[in-house]
């Protein structure tokens, strides 16, 4: 699911093996992500942030085994309702900075480093179990372009990761 730009997602397309990203969810008609999915044949669908009926459809229909929040800046209401587990990457090192702005408030605060986390989404903002995490330093001449950047590369390394763990995880749990 995303919203933004792609490049998170793009990542995981390049990453996954073949077939394994089926469909990308997206909520802004215009949005990067939906360039790069076509670019890349997958097929993908607009639904309305607050549609989350829709969304657990087409992740049904798809029969999806695991929900990816790649750059997707909306809050899943019902978390719960979904039909497979849902994981996020976000620019902090939860618990701290969760929500929007966490590179802003990082610097702000004087932090030396901040970092990225992949969790599971729950009904707390930022608040479900931790997959992984990697630490980003930050450097006396960064800015927030800058930090964000560096955290970015981070995410690029760990989302896959994380998606390999869970993808392991579940697949004990059917066996």
């Amino acid at each position: 699911m995303c919203s933004g730009n792609g490049t998170n997602f793009e990542n995981i397309v390049r990453t996954c093996s073949k077939d394994e990203v089926v469909i990308m969810v997206h909520n802004k008609k215009d949005c990067g992500a939906l360039k790069r999915a076509a670019k890349f044949g997958i097929p993908h669908c607009y639904v309305n942030a607050k549609d989350e009926d829709r969304m657990i459809e087409l992740f049904k229909a798809w029969n999806v085994d695991l929900i990816v929040l790649a750059g997707y800046m909306r809050i899943i209401k019902n978390p719960s309702a979904f039909p497979v587990p849902i994981i996020n990457v976000h620019p902090s090192l939860l618990p701290k900075y969760k929500g929007l702005h966490a590179v802003e408030q990082a610097i702000n605060n004087g932090e030396e480093f901040t970092g990225c986390s992949v969790h599971y989404v729950n009904e707390e903002l930022d608040g479900g179990e931790v997959i992984m995490q990697s630490e980003v330093p930050i450097l006396p001449e960064d800015t927030i372009k800058s930090l964000t950047k560096a955290i970015q590369r981070k995410e690029y390394a760990i989302l896959p990761a994380a998606i390999e763990h869970v993808k392991q995880q579940l697949l004990q749990q059917a066996s």
